[in-house]
């Protein structure tokens, strides 16, 4: 074989056959060996251990309908929580028809195809559902990564410049990182970019009225409506911005209680872990002690959501034993360090808002004040696995 042959091999997309009978597998693999990279699983069972295995390296997955223990519609209905990313395709016979449609709706497949398939139309939808999970692919970079981190720049930067508006959207925004990790959310992205964006309607606020929001003091009657009129203010910010229409959705829904009438499960996932995460956020300033910011949320009741807000208070507990709080004069701030407390000047005036990671800009940015304009030491959350 060629060290060319070798690399076309190499580069060929992956795709798991899962069907009961060992001669349609072989047939599948016939038709296909060609241009994919086949594996092989007898069950639904063996599949989707192979899928946990490598989630991402998968690009199609192939069921047939009728298998024993786990028919094929239950599997790919699996195989979407294991892989997401891989496109699916059901193999059906005439009689299970309705079955498929069933199985279109609640498995998201891309396609179903009726048996016995000729090999040149499976080749050809294999070769769309490929494609299509390459688009799809691409997409996800966009917003994850081009899209996300447009965002943190630009909230990172306002937050320099007004921390008091947007201090609290990093401590927000890893919270929300946190609870999505612990709940296996397939796309995190939009509820980690509304959390960043959750109050980029406040630039319109006064300095005196966002300082008072940040801090918890009485606003008045004026700076009431202001502060009350910033969700409408983000809306119309972000509503017109391409693939933004998720995250619109989910600040528009987060202040709605879990408990309200017709709420509960309707609620957008992210709204329910942005509420939790912003209101535990609101709660450890106001009380400065994580522990009795859950437990003031556990008084609340329906307010949120019970097994979202159990799988925060596990991801917050399990995460405290791995941190220490420590103290370093400015001097010894380095990038990567998270500030544990907020960064204010000598009059008080607040500088850097806590749960930020120090970055090269932002040192550079408290370095360039007046000596002995900083209170000092700086308090810094270090990992212990570090």
């Amino acid at each position: 074989m060629t060290a060319l042959t070798s690399s076309r091999r190499a580069a060929r997309p992956r795709i798991l056959c899962v069907d009961d009978e060992p001669q349609i597998l072989e047939s599948l693999q016939d038709a296909l060996h060609e241009h994919f990279d086949v594996r092989l699983a007898a069950s639904g069972a063996e599949g989707l251990a192979k899928l946990g295995d490598e989630p991402d390296e998968y690009a199609l997955i192939i069921s047939d309908m009728r298998m024993p223990v786990m028919p094929g519609s239950v599997f790919l209905r699996e195989a979407r929580r294991v892989a997401p990313a891989a496109t699916r395709i059901l193999l059906t016979g005439y009689a299970d028809l309705d079955s498929a449609v069933s199985a279109v709706n609640e498995g998201q497949l891309f396609r179903f195809l009726i048996k016995p398939c000729p090999p040149s139309e499976l080749l050809v939808v294999c070769n769309a559902a490929v494609e299509q999970h390459r688009l799809q692919t691409v997409e996800r970079v966009l917003l994850e990564q081009t899209l996300k981190g447009s965002v943190k720049a630009l909230v990172d930067v306002l937050a320099l410049a007004s921390p008091a508006t947007f201090g609290r959207s990093a401590h927000v925004r890893s919270s929300v990182a946190r609870l999505a990790g612990a709940v296996h959310m397939a796309e995190p992205w939009a509820v980690e970019v509304a959390a960043m964006l959750v109050d980029i309607g406040a630039v319109t606020l006064p300095a005196e009225t966002a300082n008072k929001v940040y801090t918890g003091a009485n606003l008045t009657p004026g700076e009431q409506d202001m502060v009350a009129s910033v969700p409408a203010l983000t809306r119309r910010i972000l509503e017109n911005i391409p693939r933004l229409e998720g995250v619109v959705e989910i600040l528009d829904n987060y202040r709605r209680s879990y408990g309200d009438q017709g709420a509960g499960q309707s609620l957008p996932l992210g709204s329910r872990m942005l509420r939790i995460a912003l209101d535990h956020d609101k709660l450890e300033a106001q009380l400065g002690d994580v522990g009795l910011a859950l437990a003031a949320m556990r008084g609340r009741g329906l307010v949120y959501d019970p097994d979202l807000l159990a799988a925060f208070e596990s991801v917050i507990g399990s995460d405290l034993p791995k941190r220490e709080v420590r103290e370093v004069r400015l001097g010894g701030l380095r990038a990567g360090m998270i500030l544990a407390a907020d960064v204010r000047s000598d009059a008080g005036a607040l500088l850097i808002a806590r749960g930020h990671t120090a970055t090269d800009q932002l040192i550079a940015r408290l370095s360039n004040l007046r000596i002995g304009s900083i209170r000092e030491p700086l308090v810094i959350v270090d990992d212990k696995d570090d």
